[in-house]
C-alpha cells in the first residue's frame, strides 16, 4: 500500500494513502456510465425535438448541438475543478486529485493531467499508464507528473489484502532466493496487479502482468519458464517467507 506525504502551506506534513489503480479503474467505469447516459439523454431530446419540427440543421442548431456534446468531452476537467479534485466516479469511490506540495490544485494543473491523457491512453497502452501508476510510488500517471498532482483515498481504513502479508507455510521453500532485492514497494506492486486482474479487460491484465514480469525478471536476474500469474504470486510468497511473515 503505498502512501504519499503532501507538505500543506501551513509546513504540516500530512500522510495520504494513495489510490488504488482499481479505485482509479473503477471511477472510470461510473464516470464512462455517466457520459453514456448523458449522450443517450441528449440524443433522445434531440431527436424528439426534431420529430415535433424543431429545426437543427441551422447554424444555431449545430452551435446548440456542439455545445451539448463538448461538454462530454470537457466532463472529467469540468468536475475536477467545480467538485474539488473529483468527478462523480471519483466521488463514488471515495478518492481526489490532489497536489503534491501541498497547494490548491489549479484549473491549470487539472487542465494538464485532463490534456495529457491523450499521451497515457491513446499514444501509450493503458497497461503502460497502470504499471506507471503502480511502479511511480505516488500514484502518478504522465498527466499526475507533469501536473504534480496525484490521486488519494479520503477514507483511512485498511486491510488486510491491501497489505504486503501474506500466510506461508513454515515449510515453504524459496523457489527464487533472489527475492532479497527486493522491496515492500516491489512486492505491493505485485499485489496491486494481481488485484487489478479482475477489475479490467483479460487482454489488458495479461499485458499488465507480462510488462511487471519482464521487469521483475530483470532486477531479479532470473529467467523463468512459469507462467505469468504462478511466478508474480511465487514471488510474493518467497518475500514474506524470507522475512520470516508466516502465518
Amino acid at each position: 500500500m503505498h502512501t504519499v506525504k503532501v507538505q500543506t502551506t501551513q509546513n504540516v506534513e500530512i500522510s495520504y494513502e494513495v489510490a488504488s489503480v482499481s479505485d482509479r479503474i473503477l471511477a472510470a467505469i461510473v464516470d464512462g456510465c455517466i457520459i453514456i447516459a448523458y449522450f443517450i439523454t441528449v440524443s433522445t431530446v434531440l431527436y424528439v425535438l426534431s420529430e415535433i419540427g424543431l429545426d437543427l440543421g441551422n447554424s444555431v442548431g449545430i452551435i446548440i448541438l456542439f455545445g451539448l456534446y463538448i461538454v462530454a468531452l470537457f466532463y472529467d476537467l469540468l468536475c475536477e475543478v467545480f467538485m474539488d479534485g473529483q468527478s462523480f466516479g471519483k466521488k463514488a469511490m471515495k478518492i481526489k486529485v490532489v497536489k503534491i506540495d501541498g497547494t490548491e490544485p489549479s484549473i491549470g494543473s487539472y487542465f494538464l493531467r485532463w490534456i495529457l491523457r491523450i499521451v497515457d491512453i491513446i499514444l501509450f497502452t493503458p497497461a503502460v499508464a497502470i504499471l506507471a501508476i503502480l511502479i511511480n510510488g505516488k500514484g502518478q500517471r504522465i498527466g499526475d507528473i507533469a501536473a504534480n498532482t496525484t490521486v488519494v483515498k479520503l477514507t483511512e481504513r485498511v486491510k488486510l489484502k491491501d497489505t504486503i502479508f501474506e500466510a506461508v507455510d513454515a515449510s515453504h521453500t524459496l523457489t527464487y532466493s533472489e527475492v532479497s532485492r527486493l522491496t515492500e514497494s516491489d512486492v505491493e506492486v505485485i499485489k496491486e496487479v494481481l488485484n487489478t486482474a479482475g477489475q479490467v479487460s483479460p487482454d489488458l491484465a495479461e499485458k499488465l502482468k507480462e510488462r511487471t514480469k519482464a521487469v521483475l525478471e530483470q532486477k531479479l536476474g532470473v529467467k523463468t519458464e512459469q507462467s505469468t500469474q504462478a511466478f508474480l504470486e511465487t514471488l510474493i510468497k518467497d518475500y514474506n517467507a524470507y522475512h520470516g511473515r508466516l502465518a
